[in-house]
């Protein structure tokens, strides 16, 4: 999978095809938050948060519920544009760019930012229309029955449907559902993937194939996660964001050393279950 658009050009919504070499420099900035604050409202659900995401970590953001974590999340694509009464202050800059700029077009946005959700949401069609379908609206003209092959590899799928991508997406288990979801949204070749408790719907066998998934989407992808298993966060992210009561972002560090030795004794006693 490749990455073949630069990602401050967020005004067209243009698929271009190209080389298949992806090269980032793993210390490099994906995402940055500037004293984002955002409202449901009257009611506040970021205050005023600021923080720098790694391109290819993967970054889970933990906490108790009504913390922020899933808003925080939306904001990064925009997906709050989608609730009226949500109101988004600050900064969140992707590629040097404020994704909330006038010019910024958040449908070619979501197209290098995608996203999973918590269930699996298939659409009711074959497996290969599935993965086609964000290629079909933004115009691909490459070989799609190719990229679909890349994706459902990408996604660790291809092996269990390749014989079957005629059939209904909605016949497949709950987790390959989700895998399902994970290769649509890598299809358009994003930048960066967010998932909101992708495995929370899913049983122990299913959830162990997605996080062995999302350290091999590492490689390619910046992957930004919210999870309320804290022992999953440990296990599989390389920097870890507490956000607790009021939307507010408590400690944002590596994630042995949240776990092992966090600076904020309100961080130690979420991670001890002392509350949350």
């Amino acid at each position: 999978m490749s990455n073949t658009e630069s990602s401050d050009s967020l005004i067209t919504t243009d698929v271009e095809t190209g080389s298949d070499e992806h090269a980032v420099a793993p210390d490099r900035t994906a995402v940055a938050a500037r004293d984002l604050n955002v409202y449901y409202g009257d009611e506040q659900a970021i205050d005023d948060v600021s923080m720098e995401i790694p391109e290819n970590r993967v970054t889970a953001l933990i906490g108790p519920s009504g913390c922020g974590k899933s808003t925080f999340l939306r904001c990064i694509n925009r997906m709050n544009d989608m609730i009226d009464i949500c109101r988004v202050e600050g900064d969140v800059e992707f590629g040097g760019k404020n994704v909330y700029d006038a010019d910024v077009d958040p449908v070619a946005l979501r197209r290098k930012i995608g996203m999973v959700f918590q269930k699996p949401n298939p659409f009711p069609k074959s497996i290969r229309d599935n993965v086609a379908y964000g290629l079909k609206i933004q115009g691909f003209d490459g070989d799609v029955d190719a990229r679909v092959k890349e994706s459902l590899k990408g996604a660790a799928l291809w092996d269990e449907v390749k014989d079957q991508l005629d059939s209904s997406g909605l016949e497949l288990s709950g987790g390959q559902q989700q895998r399902l979801c994970i290769a649509r949204a890598i299809a358009p070749d994003p930048e960066v993937i967010l998932m909101d408790e992708p495995t929370s719907a899913l049983d122990p066998v299913a959830a162990s194939k997605i996080e062995d998934l999302i350290d091999d989407l590492a490689e390619e992808y910046t992957v930004i996660i919210v999870t309320h298993n804290m022992q999953q966060a440990a296990r599989i992210s390389d920097r870890t964001a507490v956000f607790l009561t009021g939307g507010r972002l408590v400690e944002y560090d590596d994630t042995t050393k949240i776990f092992e030795d966090p600076e904020e004794q309100r961080v130690e006693d979420y991670i001890t279950g002392k509350f949350g």
